[in-house]
């Protein structure tokens, strides 16, 4: 049941973003929210509909008799249906051979025993439900959303891993208690090579933010926390840790539930010893130099979740595993 991105929805996207201004979300522009939007409001081009271009072109006429109406009033030339028709059908002959019924798949696959790996394209934080509305993404990217966006139940999950970096990144607009400003913030960001996959965008950074972390693992139902980028943290005399937030003057221990609290909360730090060797050639924990150790260790304890795989270099070598993630002990 996936639903295509279209001319009209990636149009959509832009005018969205211009009219908000210095509200804007942050979008990578693709087309992406318009399309779930559309969704939603059960007008959306869905795959199958490739396969039949009376029901394809009954669907887009309709989309467009509303959407041309407000291309025309921002003064952008409306869309032709027949050249939109023609368009989502010169992909039907590439894209069959790729259609099945992956819940079927999925689910048979389970039922022989094998191994099945979900992951989210984005982050907690950014999550439409749970995240910091409105600066989010359009679906659900938390742990939930594997069976939504799957058909496989959330009975047959075993295992939730979250992935962390051992400070915070963000792309886009929205709230960011730890964001910095400063030379550290670019000295993260060079030395991590933050920009974005998709739009090539610098990131934002910021350090580790323990609350963040800690709503991490409740609403996903967190298991295990691969903790990446260890690595870039070398060198540093002392590295800071969002341990709560100053909220109006009060400290507060969790994530706001309100969202204007969070935008204006404040990080309160505690300070940890830094290290200056050159980690990436560790295979072990215990390889680790004393600091280092003590600051995953610290990290694991404030985001009450345990950290099983630690990245300490770019390459997929440079992991060190500190428990099997397809051991059944842990539920």
């Amino acid at each position: 049941n996936a639903h295509v991105i279209t001319s009209y929805t990636r149009k959509m996207d832009a005018l969205s973003e211009t009219a908000l201004g210095d509200k804007k979300i942050g979008t990578t522009g693709r087309g992406i929210g318009p399309t779930y939007a559309d969704k939603v409001s059960r007008s959306g081009i869905r795959i199958q509909d490739l396969f039949d271009e009376a029901e394809l072109r009954a669907k887009v006429e309709g989309a467009l008799a509303q959407k041309n109406i407000l291309f025309e009033a921002h003064g952008v030339e409306k869309f032709d249906a027949n050249e939109v028709v023609a368009d989502l059908l010169s992909y039907a002959d590439r894209v069959r051979p790729m259609v099945i019924d992956t819940t079927l798949e999925l689910n048979n696959a389970l039922d022989a025993g094998k191994t099945i790996v979900f992951e989210g394209g984005q982050s907690t934080m950014l999550d439409i439900d749970h995240g910091t509305y409105p600066y989010v993404t359009s679906s659900n990217p938390t742990a939930g959303g594997a069976c939504t966006g799957t058909g496989v139940g959330p009975t047959r999950i075993d295992r939730v891993i979250g992935v962390a970096k051992a400070y915070v990144t963000r792309v886009g607009e929205g709230p960011f208690p730890t964001e910095l400003f400063d030379e550290s913030g670019e000295w993260l960001r060079e030395q991590g090579g933050e920009y974005g996959v998709t739009t090539g965008r610098p990131r934002r950074c910021g350090w580790y933010d323990a609350p963040v972390a800690r709503y991490s693992s409740r609403v996903n139902g967190l298991t295990d926390i691969a903790l990446t980028k260890l690595d870039v943290l070398g060198g540093l005399e002392q590295i800071p840790v969002c341990v709560a937030y100053e909220v109006n003057g009060q400290r507060v221990d969790e994530v706001p539930a309100v969202a204007a609290d969070f935008a204006a909360a404040k990080p309160m730090y505690e300070y940890r010893p830094g290290w200056k060797e050159d980690i990436s050639g560790c295979q072990t924990f215990e390889e680790l130099p004393q600091a280092a150790q003590d600051y995953v260790l610290y990290l694991e304890e404030i985001s009450r979740c345990r950290m099983s795989v630690i990245g300490v270099g770019p390459g997929r070598e440079a992991t060190i595993v500190r428990h099997d993630l397809l051991d059944e002990g842990v539920k």
